[in-house]
């Protein structure tokens, strides 16, 4: 490493982005003393957006436009994202160039006054903006009011307290990093809430031909999450997945083996295809990409037609 070199981190400029974004800063301070680092907050078109659901205003990439243009022209050296804001399709010019250690990827529901989602009563509100959330509580519980909500993790627990919600549910990842521990929390298992594709990690992104970065940021490369990302985003890929789309899934090592579960839902949740597929671990994308084209075999291609439909084209 050059002496006196100085990396600057684009980051969106919630709390919990920041807090992401801090984390790989002090991840890089360790590996490499005597690295400047600076974060760069930039305010993306999701964060103007903040009072609308993601599907009204034209889907996650918008979390992460105008990060990824200021990596392109210069003003930053590398990105840190969510995993789950990241569109399916690689933007070109630039690279994932590590995943750190994954944090829980599970989902959790808070509720006001205590309770499971199986003892919440009939007819509870539940808020939440995600349709994959949507169609899995409804799943099990049929008789919630599954309503819309929308702002950072900050906002919406606040509005569990503001507003008639008696529930929402976020990712237990964003709570970790934060260091909340909300009062009335239980965790979802994967075969309650299957989470979102690489909910609970964060991807580096850098240009693709700066080498020297790419350098720095290997040693914060945590080889089972890659693996991991590398399934889900194959799987997501091959979908074309979107905020509009029902969609999720969770690649976990067990063992000497790679499963990926994934799941596929109908706008109305009348129709639910989940799927396992297990593979070896070297091997990630093509496991992603045939869990994928298993699901569109088994009716996915006409669950995404009419998701397409329902919205009047994907936008």
């Amino acid at each position: 490493m050059d002496p006196g070199r100085q990396v600057r981190i684009g980051t969106r400029g919630s709390a919990l982005a920041l807090r992401q974004a801090e984390l790989v800063a002090e991840a890089l301070r360790r590996h490499w003393p005597g690295l400047g680092v600076e974060l760069v907050p930039i305010k993306t078109s999701g964060d103007r957006f903040a009072q609308v659901t993601l599907a009204e205003v034209g889907g996650k990439g918008l979390f992460v436009k105008e990060i990824e243009e200021a990596l392109l022209d210069g003003r930053v050296e590398l990105a840190v994202h969510s995993l789950k804001d990241l569109p399916g399709l690689p933007t070109e010019g630039l690279v994932l160039a590590a995943f750190p250690e994954r944090e829980d990827p599970r989902d959790v529901l808070i509720t006001r006054e205590g309770g499971r989602l199986d003892t919440l009563r009939s007819g509870a509100r539940v808020g939440t903006g995600s349709p994959r959330r949507k169609v899995q509580l409804l799943a099990r519980r049929p008789d919630l009011k599954v309503e819309p909500i929308r702002g950072n993790l900050d906002t919406r627990l606040r509005k569990l307290q503001e507003t008639p919600y008696d529930a929402i549910v976020v990712a237990r990842a964003g709570l970790a990093r934060l260091g909340l521990a909300p009062e009335h929390t239980s965790v979802l298992s994967p075969e309650e809430m299957l989470p979102a594709v690489g909910q609970g990690a964060l991807a580096v992104q850098t240009r693709a031909g700066d080498a020297p970065t790419r350098e720095l940021l290997a040693p914060l490369d945590h080889p089972p999450t890659r693996i991991a990302a590398l399934a889900e985003r194959a799987l997501l890929a091959r979908l074309g997945g979107n905020c509009y789309v029902a969609l999720a899934a969770l690649a976990r090592l067990e063992g000497d083996r790679l499963r990926l579960d994934a799941l596929l839902a109908s706008p109305d949740g009348v129709r639910i295809l989940r799927e396992p597929l297990t593979g070896p671990p070297d091997a990630p994308e093509a496991l992603g990409t045939a869990l994928a084209e298993r699901l569109l075999a088994a009716g996915g291609a006409e669950i995404l037609l009419a998701t397409e439909t329902a919205r009047g084209g994907f936008r």
